[in-house]
């Protein structure tokens, strides 16, 4: 089966050629240098500029796959969570393509899809596991017993992981996307001297929620205490950020497999790409003999293979949508 994805959830516009779990071709244009200035993702600067290259984007994916249109036989497109602006033209173009062709159409949960980033690259993942999803707008744990069968154990409270990257990069002028450079940032931070400490909020012995509105206003208010720290300050508060940040993922994804009684975590989303994250998930994991998935990094991002991956999948399992699919900007990943 021949799957055409689409994704344009938020900034990042996809098109994406897969059969099975192959990718064909996986062409992805994004808008971020549009939103720097403003510290964030501006919605109709991103619906714009999805209207702007979807056809650019779909035939560059299509070119990129060696087939042809004719070839296509399901379209998967993300119908939320998201930007309901930059969603209706992603399903605008999969309803279009759909009954041009006179395939069938399914709509795809973004947060889920991350999670299958990973069947893209790695043959052995077998369900139960346990789901991570880390990203800009998301932080979530799931039971996952099978396509479409998930069950959600926990979530953050306010603010995703990503979110709290991106903030504290603006509380110390570090520009956006904060991901990236606090990572880099943080990794030239003293791991011996350095004596800040920030606060971990576990919200409970066996809670699996998470929250990082406390943690982001505890960089802020050593932030404005220190006042005008120098590059060498603010890369120890990078350092101690993040640490406070990745251990409270590290710990309760550890703690969803005692509970459920599985061996295997896997992790979707933007900041999966950590590479902090990802030797910490994997050092803590190994200790109980858990085994750890991450996707290649050019899955982590929001991008339209995951979409179609997990388009097929759920279509062999029976699962449909119709002319009437719309997109639902709070969809919730559950099963």
């Amino acid at each position: 089966m021949i799957t055409l994805g689409i994704e344009t959830s938020c900034d990042e516009t996809g098109v994406s050629i897969t059969s099975a779990e192959r990718v064909l071709s996986n062409v992805v244009t994004s808008s971020v240098h549009l939103h720097k200035k403003y510290g964030g993702v501006v919605p109709e600067i991103a619906s714009r500029y999805h209207l702007e290259y979807m056809i650019e984007v779909f035939s560059g994916a299509i070119e990129a796959s060696g087939k042809s249109s004719k070839d296509i036989d399901l379209v998967a497109v993300t119908n939320g969570p998201g930007l309901v602006g930059a969603l209706l033209i992603g399903i605008s173009m999969a309803k279009s393509v759909s009954y041009a062709l006179g395939v069938p159409l399914i709509g795809v949960n973004h947060i889920l899809a991350h999670l299958y980033s990973s069947f893209l690259t790695e043959e052995d993942i077998a369900f139960p596991f346990i789901g991570l999803v880390v990203s800009g707008g998301h932080t979530a744990l799931f039971y996952c017993r099978d396509v479409g069968d998930q069950e959600i154990l926990g979530q953050t409270q306010d603010d995703a992981v990503g979110e709290a990257y991106d903030k504290v990069a603006k509380i110390l002028g570090l520009g956006y996307p904060g991901g990236p450079v606090i990572e880099k940032r943080a990794s030239a931070g003293s791991r011996e001297d350095n004596t800040i400490t920030f606060p971990r909020s576990y919200l409970g012995k066996d809670s699996l929620d998470f929250s990082y509105s406390g943690l982001k206003t505890a960089v802020l208010y050593y932030a404005q205490k220190t006042k005008n720290p120098d590059r060498r300050i603010i890369n120890d508060i990078c350092r101690a950020f993040q640490e406070a940040a990745l251990d409270v993922l590290v710990d309760k994804a550890c703690l969803a497999c005692n509970m459920r009684g599985v061996k295997k975590i896997v992790v979707g989303g933007g900041v999966a790409a950590n590479s902090r994250l990802r030797n910490k998930l994997s050092s803590a994991a190994k200790e109980s003999d858990i085994k750890v998935y991450f996707p290649e990094m050019r899955y982590c991002m929001d991008n339209a293979a995951m979409i179609g991956v997990l388009g097929e999948a759920l279509y062999k399992k029976g699962y449909r949508s119709d002319i009437y699919l719309t997109a639902e900007p709070n969809l919730e990943a559950r099963s």
